[in-house]
């Protein structure tokens, strides 16, 4: 009898040593031998920080002529409405000098301008793959100036054959874009738990939904917007023949390639310091023009390939 309780009990210690193991290690991923952990955690992250826009400005006026008045001494060549604005006795010494398209005249400056950004995430680790994270987010980029006088610059060949050393409008404007994301982080770390007090090195990559607000403040201020009729629902014409137009507000929506990298730094195990950078990526932002009861709408500049660079610190909790 003795035999038989050893020989049972032996087959038992196997059998519970057995289930054990399997039971530790059912995917290839070590768990935690007393709670089963596979790793998965909720995420929550605020981040702040700076961000670095570039883009190239289009000439999106089209088709729009300008008038012009040509000196018959000299040659020098002024805007229609500058003439109306002389005197007979210097307005004899003119001839019409045919008219010009405004759209192709040349871009001054290109976009390039800091801004700071905001932003939160949620989301969570994968189980038994916790060093992916998915993570959804908004990041909201802060208003930055686009400034300039002229705005357009260059030379035009007028429909009679004169050359026009033009310049084009002033502007004070405003973009802002708030970009709503889905990001997928890989975190180079072994394990189950992310190790303490050392710096872990991640990559992402996503897409987001970029909306986009400007604002644009048109000023005629040399003279060849204001004698354009088709320009005249966009504004008042004030006493001296100047069109005042409208402050317009404009909104663009992209679809936005995200990509991110950066390290964290673990304080606790659900706590982490991340200092990271992301690239977003915005096709086209348009300024346009508006009148007083938004029904008329013109584009009248645009921001092609914009890149928005931000470094941003941020704290991150996985519970």
């Amino acid at each position: 009898m003795k035999k038989y309780i050893t020989g049972f009990c032996a087959f038992m210690l196997m059998g519970i040593a057995t289930a054990d193991a399997n039971w530790q290690y059912p995917t290839g991923v070590r768990r935690d031998a007393w709670a089963g952990d596979d790793g998965m955690r909720f995420v929550l992250s605020v981040r702040g920080g700076g961000a670095m826009g570039r883009a190239k400005i289009q000439n999106d006026i089209g088709g729009l002529t300008g008038n012009y008045m040509v000196n018959t001494t000299s040659g020098e060549v002024v805007t229609q409405a500058w003439y109306d604005l002389q005197d007979p006795t210097v307005q004899a010494q003119y001839a019409p000098a045919g008219y010009a398209r405004l759209g192709d005249l040349a871009v001054a400056n290109d976009y390039s301008e800091f801004s700071f950004v905001a932003g939160i995430s949620v989301g969570f680790t994968i189980p038994d793959s916790p060093q992916w994270r998915i993570e959804l987010g908004f990041d909201h980029i802060a208003e930055s100036d686009y400034n300039e006088n002229p705005l357009f610059q260059g030379g035009l060949i007028t429909s009679d054959g004169y050359v026009v050393d033009a310049q084009s409008g002033g502007v004070q404007s405003t973009l802002a874009s708030d970009i709503y994301s889905v990001m997928a982080f890989y975190d180079f770390f072994d394990g189950v738990q992310k190790p303490l007090k050392q710096m872990i090195p991640y990559i992402g990559i996503g897409a987001g939904y970029a909306d986009t607000k400007t604002v644009l403040q048109l000023t005629d201020s040399y003279g060849d917007l204001s004698d354009v009729y088709e320009l005249m629902g966009y504004g008042t014409v004030d006493t001296a023949g100047v069109i005042q137009f409208n402050k317009s507000n404009t909104h663009t929506s992209n679809l936005a390639p995200v990509v991110a990298a950066g390290v964290s730094y673990g304080v606790s195990d659900k706590i982490f310091l991340d200092l990271g950078a992301r690239a977003m990526y915005l096709p086209k932002v348009k300024w346009q023009l508006t009148s007083a009861d938004d029904e008329l709408r013109r584009d009248w500049f645009s921001a092609d390939n914009m890149l928005y660079i931000n470094a941003m610190l941020g704290l991150r909790i996985e519970f």
